[in-house]
């Protein structure tokens, strides 16, 4: 197990139930049965608060993490991007994340992409969301 992984996905701040949400997504992994749910206070295209529940291994847990804390105070279509580049990512555009939040960098590694499913997860449900 990487334990910088599991460090980012205990870091569970935004895991939670937002009751008055404006915008809802959730997503199942059919190859794994992970699931993930997200739930968005948006004001004037900008995301104000996020939360995210499921039932999911650790990456999909630490991509969620990492998303709720790049998505807050952000524009729609700044995290519609991040959500594409994150499957560029895995698209072969390794060097796409380089310059973003170093985070980001501890979960977008050639070494995990063998959990690529698991890590886009939250991205396509977000995606869902920041799409429309």
């Amino acid at each position: 197990m990487d334990l910088e992984i599991l460090g980012i996905a205990s870091d569970s701040d935004n895991n939670k139930n937002i009751k008055n949400h404006t915008h809802y997504s959730k997503l199942k992994n059919s190859l794994c049965g992970d699931e993930v749910q997200i739930k968005l206070i948006i004001k004037k295209n900008k995301i104000i608060d996020f939360g995210y529940q499921g039932n999911s291994c650790i990456y999909c847990q630490a991509s969620a993490s990492i998303l709720s804390k790049a998505s807050i105070n952000n524009r729609k279509d700044k995290i519609k991007k991040l959500c594409e580049d994150a499957k560029n990512f895995f698209e072969g555009n390794f060097d796409i994340f380089k310059k973003k939040n170093l985070s980001f960098n501890k979960l977008f590694k050639k070494k995990n992409f063998s959990r690529k499913e698991c890590i886009l997860l939250p991205f396509n449900a977000l995606k869902k969301i920041v799409s429309n």
